[in-house]
């Protein structure tokens, strides 16, 4: 398949697809008959790293992940995975914090209580 027919299985813009390319995550093929080709390996790579990446993963990690993947080190996979899940876990954490103080300011929002809505007044610093 060509890079737009890529673009499109993997379900993201060719720019992504050449972006990945410039960072060296995703080999450029050689040009058979004018056309680089893509085939099923290029599409569950592009997969990967987008999924990788909305985990979190930075670009270095996800180089390292598919890195590893070759070499078949699954300890070093493992660490980043636990360091990635650590991360995650912390910033649940703050989410669930700012999600108990948005939800009570929105009760005493609506209980009407004070001098205007504490939602609004609570971001003025």
């Amino acid at each position: 398949m060509t890079i737009g027919g890529l673009a499109r299985t993997a379900g993201v813009g060719v720019e992504t697809v050449r972006f990945y390319q410039r960072r060296g995550l995703l080999n450029e093929p050689s040009r058979a008959g004018g056309v680089r080709r893509y085939g099923p390996a290029d599409v569950a790579r592009l997969r990967f790293i987008r999924a990788a990446a909305g985990a979190g993963f930075t670009l270095a990690q996800i180089a390292e992940l598919l890195k590893l993947d070759a070499g078949e080190d699954r300890g070093r996979a493992q660490e980043l995975a636990r360091d990635r899940i650590a991360a995650i876990d912390m910033q649940m954490a703050r989410l669930a914090e700012a999600r108990a103080a948005l939800a009570g300011l929105a009760a005493r929002c609506a209980a009407g209580e004070g001098d205007g809505c504490p939602i609004l007044t609570a971001f003025e610093t």
